[in-house]
């Protein structure tokens, strides 16, 4: 039997198959590619896992439904799902909406009728969700047990929208199902979209860093190999029965933003120009997760600090960049 994992080249979906394939198991990994940001990091996550026996790799769009239907006939034996493909960027949501709708609710719903269509055979799907539903939430840290109404990025929104549907077709079709709320996750191989990334570049390249809302932002920094582990241990605990659970996967400390970059500077070794900004519409001012739930029932707990985490980031972009030189 095999696994399905779709956005298999994206930074999540490439550390999970990489695991997968560790412990024996067969992979079919999609990707379309998108080139939201540069194709070449997608395609260097991709080389070693195609380098890998069992793997698998089918070049396709999850919303594109022939395409979907194609896969699932010509791999019979997939039993999982481990749905990650996604358009990602809150800020990118208002530049280009409709993606948005096509890839992350027009994607989880093609997910969800294969899923129904795999019936009896298909053991546990998994999908990725965001810190972003809590939106204009305030009370902290977040619980997957707290109302979501009030998403402040159309991104967001559709991220709410995937985990409302996946309810539905788990009332309907007797599905089980797993959610994951992942908070600002980072590490090697990391998305050049976001604030680690564009740190370490500004940085090392001596230009300007933009901090929004004056620079008074915390986020709650979750490192890559935790989040890939936590996504693991979401698949392997199967619900008992028909079931939808969400769960969040944070390293449950808020962090401020000013102080991430004295890190990247250290790290680097040189000093950041910074300029602060006033926020946008859709900026969420703080994040923290509570994972009791999580490490109450999938034996999840992370343990890698952003001090810790963020010099191995940067010993990565090293490298990398080097390669790419």
């Amino acid at each position: 039997m095999s696994v399905l994992v779709t956005g298999v080249a994206g930074f999540i979906g490439s550390q999970v198959a990489q695991r997968l394939l560790a412990r024996g198991e067969a992979v079919v990994g999609v990707d379309n590619f998108s080139t939201y940001y540069d194709p070449v990091l997608k395609f260097a996550r991709l080389k070693p896992l195609r380098e890998t026996p069992g793997f698998t790799f089918v070049e396709a769009d999850v919303a594109d439904r022939d395409a979907v239907t194609a896969l699932a006939g010509a791999h019979p034996d997939i039993d999982r799902i481990v749905h990650l493909a996604a358009q990602p960027g809150v800020r990118h949501s208002k530049v280009d909406p409709y993606v948005y709708v096509q890839t992350n609710m027009m994607g989880q719903l093609v997910m969800l009728e294969l899923a129904r269509e795999m019936g009896g055979r298909l053991k546990h799907f998994v999908y990725a969700s965001s810190s972003s539903v809590y939106g204009g939430n305030s009370k902290l840290p977040f619980s997957a047990e707290d109302p979501v109404n009030r998403p402040e990025s159309l991104y967001a929104a559709t991220k709410r929208a995937d985990e409302l549907m996946v309810e539905t077709y788990v009332h309907q079709y007797g599905m089980r199902a797993t959610g994951l709320r992942y908070f600002t996750v980072y590490g090697p191989w990391g998305r050049p979209d976001m604030s680690p990334f564009i740190f370490a570049r500004a940085i090392h390249e001596g230009r300007t860093i933009p901090l929004y809302h004056m620079g008074r932002i915390k986020r709650d920094f979750t490192y890559i190999d935790e989040i890939a582990d936590g996504t693991i241990a979401a698949l392997d605990h199967v619900p008992a029965e028909a079931a939808h659970r969400l769960y969040n996967l944070g390293a449950t400390r808020s962090v401020d933003i000013r102080y991430v970059v004295s890190l990247f500077e250290k790290a680097l070794g040189k000093a950041a120009n910074i300029e602060l900004k006033p926020g946008e519409a859709g900026d969420m001012r703080e994040t923290a997760a509570d994972i009791a739930a999580t490490t109450r029932d999938l034996g999840w707990s992370p343990r890698v600090t952003v001090e810790e985490g963020i010099p191995l980031f940067v010993d990565w972009f090293r490298s990398y960049n080097r390669l790419q030189a």
